[in-house]
């Protein structure tokens, strides 16, 4: 299928203080601002953590350590699963300031995983989505001990972790991990980049580093679901517009509905996932059935 998306090449050719300013999500909302609704994802999540214990600390990847927590799992049966990937544009945050959506899936009967990867600059990109893939195939392998249905898993994460989320669904890489072409229920990426090519050349690549073989194999325009789970795309109405053609890209390319969510910017539209009131809430339910 063609994509919409303008042609990355000719996007990449934009001047520098273009792309700098279209992928420059911070300049959607105020310092002040920003630094509160970072502090909400921790508070929020530890607060989740004490209200629910779980499973914590799991290693998932023998290749780098990297652990993840389980949460909402006790009980009896298997149960539907989300996979939450943080942001941070792959440089910052960590599973910690991520589980503050599991006590509103827990009530749902929904369990929460919430992964941590390595950080830019000090591994790949490269090595970032392997990790990932590395957490996706723990889950659909040893699900069941937790009393996750594998059969039901959703991945979902906000801007950087929206860009992993796809590469989740991407194809290719399932038979490494001894998965099926599609292991995956569904998938909403929130706020996520779907072509690459724009990011090389701006200030994103000071820290991210990418080559031309990363911007084609990581980039999920690039390489659509096959087969695809039942998927939907979320945006904030605030965001830089860098984040908002892509978004728009990608839920056309995949045939997904694009929801913009309104008062919200690139930071605090993750939040929604912690209200079961929310249209982002309530869309994530619906891919899960």
């Amino acid at each position: 299928m063609a994509s919409p998306y303008p042609d990355p090449a000719s996007e990449a050719d934009w001047p520098r203080h273009r792309l700098d300013r279209d992928y420059r999500a911070r300049d959607c909302v105020a310092p002040e601002v920003f630094d509160r609704i970072v502090r909400d994802y921790r508070k929020r999540s530890e607060d989740a953590v004490r209200a629910l214990g779980g499973i914590t600390g799991r290693r998932y990847d023998p290749e780098s350590d990297q652990e993840l927590d389980i949460f909402g799992a006790e009980g009896p049966g298997l149960k539907p699963a989300v996979l939450c990937i943080h942001g941070g544009y792959w440089r910052a945050l960590s599973r910690a300031d991520t589980a503050f959506m599991a006590p509103a899936l827990a009530r749902h009967g929904i369990v929460t995983v919430v992964p941590d990867y390595d950080l830019a600059p000090a591994v790949s990109l490269t090595e970032i989505v392997r990790q990932m893939r590395a957490a996706l195939a723990f889950i659909w392998h040893r699900g069941h001990v937790f009393g996750i249905d594998r059969q039901r898993i959703v991945v979902t994460g906000s801007s950087a972790g929206g860009h992993l989320a796809a590469c989740l669904v991407s194809p290719g890489w399932q038979a490494q991990f001894d998965l099926p072409a599609q292991p995956l229920h569904g998938a909403m990426p929130i706020s996520g980049l779907f072509d690459l090519a724009p990011i090389a050349r701006c200030h994103v690549q000071d820290w991210i580093a990418l080559t031309a073989s990363e911007i084609d194999a990581l980039s999920p325009l690039r390489h659509l679901p096959e087969p695809r789970p039942r998927m939907a795309v979320v945006v904030a109405e605030t965001e830089t517009a860098g984040f908002h053609r892509q978004s728009r890209a990608y839920a056309d390319t995949v045939g997904a509905p694009l929801l913009t969510v309104p008062g919200r910017n690139h930071f605090d539209v993750f939040l929604d996932l912690a209200d079961s009131d929310s249209t982002v809430f309530r869309l994530l339910l619906d891919l899960l059935e």
